[in-house]
């Protein structure tokens, strides 16, 4: 298995079609309360063990996943209501390092669930239209709110098998 990449990278289908797209919001509207199932059991010290060496402990995910999800949330209300806005990318491992990724784990817990909730209503009221709508991102062209879905509900289930993996390999489960 590859530790960087557990589940491999994005796939794009064939096809974008309605039975994907709504694969992906399922993903996305469900990944809060299987993160919460597999790091609540953790210690302190079990969150702060980097998945893979040179990586970021299973904290550090967790509170990337808040940091990375919010701007996404925001990427998606920024090209529904813009004509192609231009969006502004961010450090990742620099915010990783930053205090607040110290924090207990509940932080994020708390607030990917509020994060995913308002996520998954607003994805349920898009329209072909909608779908079809872009945002720039500086590093990788135009990106469809439609792609974008496909993006965050793997990059879920990517860090997921990271801390899954983890457990795994430790027998933590």
């Amino acid at each position: 298995m590859n530790e960087r990449f557990p589940i491999g990278s994005f796939a794009w289908p064939d096809e974008l079609t309605e039975n994907v797209i709504s694969g992906w919001r399922e993903d996305i509207k469900t990944f809060p309360l299987l993160l919460r199932q597999t790091v609540e059991h953790l210690t302190d010290e079990q969150l702060d063990t980097p998945y893979r060496d040179g990586g970021w402990t299973v904290r550090q995910v967790v509170h990337h996943l808040a940091d990375s999800h919010m701007n996404a949330f925001i990427r998606f209300k920024l090209a529904l209501t813009e004509a192609t806005p231009v969006i502004k990318p961010y450090d990742e491992a620099a915010w990783a390092n930053l205090t607040d990724s110290r924090l207990p784990v509940e932080v994020s817990l708390s607030l990917l669930e509020a994060l995913h909730e308002r996520w998954a209503a607003l994805l349920s009221s898009l329209t072909k239209n909608d779908v079809n709508k872009t945002f720039i991102h500086p590093d990788s062209g135009h990106v469809t709110i439609g792609e974008n879905i496909g993006i965050y509900a793997w990059h879920g289930r990517h860090h997921l098998a990271h801390i899954t993996s983890l457990c795994e390999k430790k027998g933590w489960v």
